[in-house]
């Protein structure tokens, strides 16, 4: 079956809905969680090399404890800066509040943990690749298909959509895992997120024969669109529900562009979003990723773009008017990401077109939509995505991929320090990077 008509069968089936982020977590949950030792041994995945004649690695425990992240999230709930948020916050501890464990480990209930599981591990195996109870012995058969395994529980990670779901509920948050303002106030980081990026940061598989014969195609262009449109869909999820949206007299102040607020108050430089239509002191959503949509659809469908721009544009509006506005406007939005998405998913990205997108956030840079950090951020890892995928299709020869390939990190550099932050660096960088990809 074709990967496009994989994902819209996926999508007709499953919807996006309401709460389709938390439906990740519940299949992550559904089965027992048998513990990181149990995937460890040399002659599973935890050889130190990877095998020769073999269809994965098998060095995917030794690659995730030495250099992961995710195999060390729990430590980070130890360290001095961990102990100051969790005393600003009121918690006696942050490695056993379930607000922390939540993202920090592989949080499953306590009768959903086998002998082996140990909450220390941090986010394991099983965190990602779903309770392994019903899979662990089946999926080392070759005879079993990759389908079989999924259908007894095993998480389906290669499918961008299902990633986006479950990668996006911890590092961007759902009404059931925020990092809220709260949070942040006490010391959090800045969460900031991109699929196809960080699915790159630490690789433990490399897309070859046998991969695309197990899962089919791979295209970076596709994801980076699909964790966009995921992305923009929490935001929006978020911001409509009636718990987390607000609190008190005050909206849940996370949704909103931090650097709409954080600034120096000397400073007085304020300028116009045309896309917004708000003047100045208004307090901005964070629409990073409804904007880096709108990109996707200039090149997979126009008028559509058009349209959601327009909606974007409203939901500004509607935030300085009232609360049943906003979710009016939010809604509308979610509406039109619900009929997109299924559109985005069964696109078949060509490299040619690719350009586009490029050409597409250029524009918005040139005409000023670009002075939040945060969608400079999103716009600066989207170029590296697509820069990626006109490489990996084959069509850059050597001296073309090395010559984008600094124009990126020159985009990057613009983006390395928010507080550094200037938009028309931002502006200079992305111009000359479209130039060269033409």
């Amino acid at each position: 079956m074709a990967m496009s008509r994989l994902f819209v069968g996926l999508v007709a089936v499953c919807g996006w809905g309401l709460a389709h982020a938390q439906g990740a977590v519940q299949q992550i949950e559904a089965h027992q969680h048998l513990g990181v030792a149990s995937c460890a041994s040399g002659v599973c995945h935890g050889a130190t090399q990877p095998f020769k004649d073999s269809n994965v690695w098998q060095n995917e425990y030794s690659v995730w404890s030495d250099s992961d992240p995710h195999a060390r999230a729990y430590r980070t709930l130890l360290s001095t800066e961990s102990k100051r948020i969790a005393r600003n916050l009121g918690i006696p501890n942050a490695a056993t509040a379930s607000m922390c464990l939540d993202c920090h480990s592989d949080n499953v209930p306590a009768a959903q943990r086998g002998e082996k599981f140990l909450i220390t591990d941090g986010v394991g195996c099983e965190g990602c690749h779903g309770g392994a109870q019903e899979w662990i012995s089946s999926h080392t058969n070759r005879d079993v298909a990759h389908a079989d395994n999924v259908s007894k529980g095993m998480y389906p990670t290669d499918e961008p959509v299902a990633r986006a779901k479950l990668c996006l509920s911890c590092h961007m948050g759902t009404a059931d895992r925020m990092i809220t303002h709260r949070i942040m106030g006490a010391g959090h980081p800045r969460l900031a997120f991109e699929l196809d990026t960080f699915t790159w940061l630490n690789p433990h598989y490399e897309i070859d024969e046998d991969y695309v014969s197990r899962k089919g195609e791979f295209n970076g262009a596709r994801d980076w669109a699909i964790g966009q449109g995921i992305a923009a869909y929490n935001l929006l999820d978020v911001l409509t529900n009636d718990k987390t949206g607000s609190h008190g007299i005050f909206p849940e102040l996370v949704l909103f562009d931090c650097h709409a607020c954080h600034r120096v108050m000397s400073g007085k430089r304020w300028g116009p979003r045309p896309g917004t239509g708000l003047g100045p002191g208004v307090v901005r959503l964070n629409d990073a990723n409804l904007v880096m949509f709108r990109h996707v659809l200039a090149l997979v469908d126009p008028s559509a773009g058009d349209r959601l721009a327009g909606q974007i544009r409203g939901l500004h509006q509607a935030t300085t008017q009232s609360r049943s506005g906003t979710n009016e406007a939010a809604r509308t939005l979610m509406r039109s990401l619900d009929t997109s998405l299924q559109t985005v998913a069964a696109y078949n990205f060509s490299e040619a077109g690719l350009g586009k997108i490029l050409a597409s956030i250029q524009r918005d840079a040139d005409r000023g939509e670009f002075r939040d950090f945060s969608a400079a951020e999103q716009a600066a890892m989207a170029a590296q995505s697509v820069v990626v995928a006109f490489d990996t299709a084959g069509k850059l020869d050597e001296a073309q991929a090395n010559r984008l390939s600094g124009l990126v990190d020159r985009l990057y550099a613009t983006v390395e320090r928010e507080d550094d932050y200037q938009m028309a660096n931002f502006t200079g960088a992305m111009r000359a990077l479209t130039a060269s990809a033409r």
